[in-house]
């Protein structure tokens, strides 16, 4: 008996896609051993790079042009027929952006397991974000799969009615994800720029070409198809260093089962450093500059004058006595920074006042790697108020995290492209299986690095230092800056500044790793941020166009010409994120935890409710929508650094409780609830709008008919 026409169409579809998928494989790994032996054969270093960079970049471009579609269906959500497993890998690659693979390891190197008063540590991303997608797996994914619907605003018109409730959340879906995108296009721009030695901004162009192949023609097929590719390089990416320095150090390449003992190597070695003399030598040279800088903001006007006037002098005698040359352009370098006026003076004296008192602590402002929380809960009252905000700032970022990966619209709309609600459950399964294989790696790499540093670097000679981290300062000094501090021409911990962006993309060179492994890193990089990066501007183009877009009147007729639209509007927000991106606005973990911070308060309390709880109606949600947004963003711009230095606020001045802006969400998401639950306990049931059931509507608006 012949099997029925449809499953062997859909048997034929799944073979074609692995096929595909070995394909591409074969390639990569051809490409990679293809480059290896080429380096043994003498190939320079600064073709590796951009033949990585434009070879992987290219691949994804051409699987993007393959999947071109103008189709309504297939642009917004694939069709709805991406297997389980691949939108799984799809959903972790889109989940793995440029702060996951670069900037979490650097941020448990930084910060340790649990940070300190101001810096939450690195382990509360890990689990904020595993368990977000639990949250997303039991709540979330099968009952928005089940409404058939194309964007997550459409949730909120199709569950509460009205125009304002998908308004609200349309501005929102553009405000977290463009906050997100940013952070994706300037790892864009620092990855390209490392990988061929082009200018950062340079660097933003060439990567903004490769998310634009990937995502303009084809949107959300393109999209996931590209993204399976980009998850296979970064795993190959990750997984390749972590290995390799894991069995260099321990002798296995099993690192996250490993790891444990070189915690107790650090903790030893860390003691040692904290009572070194050299070490303690360092850290009085860097309270000596700070205490400089609180002497200049006591009065900035003459303290200007003052320093002018002395960096004048000492060219005067540089000159006079016949110094070298770059003596005498290092003093005029010096004179060319003073500030022109005082607000700008002021601002730089207060930053590098602080970041001088940081590097005046023991292990360079580093918390111990192992330690629980910052603080003593048995100490001083000074040790315990640390101790608590320290552990209150970690349950926060936890929290923050969590809730607004169930609010990420980007990440939800990957579940309407699959064929059942099985296949959402399904899918997030699939989802946390290929994150975990990379989460579980992550504060095994911290360790290792962390561990290398300790043990191989510190302690060096200027003279014998490794070239690469001269490139890496050279690329930007808030990434790498050492200076022999105390003139002993030893590198000591305190003179060594690495930024949270570059452990992971150092990693092997810090290893001792051919570089064809370091431009394999890169592209790995490249791929996490190109993959968010396309699914980030498909949502805000689907937000502004088919979401908010000009009125029902205005809007073209065709399911063609809304895409077509839609594809423009993509463009026009990409080269927006690329302006802002060049200004270097932040870190990548400190923009990207803004912005689910912001998805938390505005999309979690609306959608849980609407899913739970049938009497909530519309003007409670758009009332605890515009609460809970009001109160996150308020507590973010009152806590920005460039607010509070406007109005003179000290850093901790205005803080609630102590918890950090980043985790505003904290605040906004219960205020999001408490003002839906007021509201309807108030209002009669007459302000309910009856809805089509959740579990069986298929239906968007009048707008798209036939969804």
């Amino acid at each position: 008996m012949n099997p029925p026409l449809a499953s062997r169409s859909a048997a034929d579809y799944r073979w074609r896609i692995h096929r595909n998928v070995l394909i591409y494989m074969a390639i990569l790994i051809s490409l990679m051993g293809a480059v290896a032996w080429a380096e043994q054969w003498g190939l320079s270093r600064n073709l590796i790079g951009p033949i990585f960079l434009f070879s992987t970049v290219m691949i994804y471009a051409l699987i993007g042009i393959s999947s071109r579609t103008t189709d309504q269906d297939e642009y917004y959500v694939a069709g709805r027929r991406i297997p389980a497993m691949y939108n799984g890998m799809a959903t972790a690659a889109d989940w793995m952006s440029a702060a996951s693979f670069i900037s979490l390891a650097g941020a448990l190197y930084l910060q340790g397991f649990s940070g300190n008063g101001q810096q939450p540590g690195g382990l509360a991303y890990v689990m904020g974000w595993t368990g977000g997608f639990c949250l997303v797996a039991l709540l979330i994914a099968p009952k928005l799969r089940a409404m058939a619907l194309y964007t997550l605003p459409d949730y909120f018109d199709q569950r509460y009615g009205g125009r304002w409730p998908r308004i609200i959340a349309a501005l929102a879906s553009v405000l977290c994800s463009f906050t997100y995108v940013v952070a994706q296009i300037y790892g864009i721009g620092l990855i390209a720029s490392r990988l061929t030695g082009v200018q950062f901004e340079i660097g933003i162009l060439l990567g903004l070409g490769g998310v634009l192949l990937c995502s303009f023609l084809g949107g959300m097929r393109a999209i996931t198809w590209t993204q399976v590719a980009q998850y296979i390089m970064l795993l190959l990416a990750f997984m390749i260093p972590v290995s390799w320095l894991a069995y260099k150090q321990m002798g296995t390449p099993l690192a996250p089962l490993a790891y444990g003992q070189q915690l107790a190597k650090i903790a030893a070695i860390e003691q040692k450093l904290v009572n070194d003399p050299a070490e303690m030598e360092v850290r009085q040279v860097f309270a000596r500059r700070a205490q400089t800088f609180e002497d200049r903001l006591k009065n900035v006007d003459g303290a200007m004058v003052a320093l002018r006037q002395e960096l004048e002098e000492k060219i005067r005698l540089l000159k006079a006595q016949s110094a070298d040359y770059s003596a005498i352009a290092q003093a005029r370098r010096e004179l060319l920074a003073v500030p022109h006026d005082a607000a700008t003076a002021r601002d730089q004296w207060t930053r590098a006042m602080q970041d001088n008192r940081e590097r005046a602590k023991p292990l360079g402002g580093m918390p111990p790697h192992a330690q629980a929380f910052a603080g003593n809960p048995e100490g001083s009252p000074e040790e315990v108020k640390l101790f608590g905000e320290s552990r209150l700032n970690f349950l926060a970022l936890v929290f923050c995290l969590m809730v607004g990966t169930a609010g990420l619209p980007h990440l939800l709309t990957r579940f309407y492209t699959v064929s059942s609600v099985a296949q959402a459950r399904t899918s997030v399964a699939w989802s946390l299986f290929f994150i975990g294989l990379l989460y579980l790696s992550v504060p095994a790499l911290a360790v290792m690095v962390k561990f290398e540093v300790l043990n191989n670097l510190v302690g060096s000679r200027f003279e014998d230092l490794p070239n690469w981290m001269a490139q890496w300062a050279r690329l930007d000094s808030a990434l790498l800056e050492f200076s022999d501090v105390n003139g002993d021409r030893i590198l000591q911990l305190g003179e060594i500044k690495l930024g949270a962006d570059m452990v992971m993309l150092a990693t092997p060179e810090m290893g001792g790793m051919p570089f064809v492994v370091s431009g394999l890193v890169a592209a790995g990089g490249l791929a996490a941020a190109l993959s968010t990066a396309d699914g980030l501007l498909l949502t805000i183009s689907n937000a502004l166009v088919h979401d908010i877009g000009p009125g029902r009147e205005n809007k073209p007729k065709s399911s063609e010409g809304r895409v077509i639209l839609s594809k423009f509007a993509l463009l026009a927000v990409a080269m927006l994120a690329a302006v802002v991106a060049a200004f270097k606005p932040a870190e990548f973990l400190a923009l990207v935890s803004a912005s689910f911070s912001l998805a938390a308060a505005a999309f979690f309390p609306g959608m849980v409710l609407g899913m739970v709880w049938h009497k909530v109606h519309r003007p409670a949600v758009v009332a605890g929508m515009l609460a809970g947004l009001g109160v996150t963003l308020y507590y973010m711009v009152i806590n920005a650094p460039g607010f509070r230095h406007f109005w003179n606020l000290a850093p901790s001045e205005g803080l609630w409780f102590g918890i950090q802006p980043l985790s505003a969400g904290v605040f906004g998401v219960p205020a999001g609830f408490l003002v839906m639950l007021v509201l309807t306990g108030l209002m009669p049931s007459a302000w309910v709008t009856p809805r089509v059931p959740l579990a069986t509507s298929s239906r968007v608006n009048s707008d798209y008919p036939g969804l």
